[in-house]
């Protein structure tokens, strides 16, 4: 049961990150910042497929994701339909892993060592959750400001 809600949780703010990135008018406005974020939309596009694609994909359902970190911030100009494109492809990537997750796998150690230390999958799950809530609050401020 609350695979289901964490995979809905997820589902539904990578769904509403879409939109924040189709709202978009210009595609120049994708790769600018205001304020005090350091990072524009695409980047964080970029940044949030990467993670999920890395902490699901890779570690939980084996998928064989190498990530660049590092690409995932200095990459710029990706289209706006291709960053849509990522971010959609990452919401099965996610939705199924929560789903196939037991509570015994979810209470378990997750397989890679997250800030210096062993956490539980659950742990993982919910700090990736609110990561993304996090970054999608930058966005739609960008958005907001950059495309008013």
């Amino acid at each position: 049961m609350l695979n289901t809600t964490l995979a809905n949780l997820y589902e539904k703010d990578l769904r509403i990150l879409i939109d924040e990135v189709i709202q978009f008018k210009s595609e120049d406005n994708l790769w600018k910042t205001v304020g005090s974020i350091k990072n524009p939309v695409g980047n964080l596009a970029l940044h949030i497929t990467g993670g999920l694609n890395h902490f699901f994909g890779a570690a939980l359902a084996n998928t064989g994701y190498v990530r660049n970190r590092d690409q995932e911030f200095s990459k710029k100009g990706v289209g706006k339909n291709d960053l849509v494109a990522g971010l959609g492809q990452v919401i099965p990537v996610v939705t199924h892993t929560l789903h196939a997750l037991t509570q015994k796998e979810l209470e378990a150690e997750y397989p890679l060592i997250f800030d210096g230390e062993k956490k539980t999958t659950l742990f993982i799950v919910v700090r990736m959750y609110a990561h993304l809530s996090y970054h999608l609050g930058q966005v739609n401020y960008l958005r907001r400001m950059l495309e008013p």
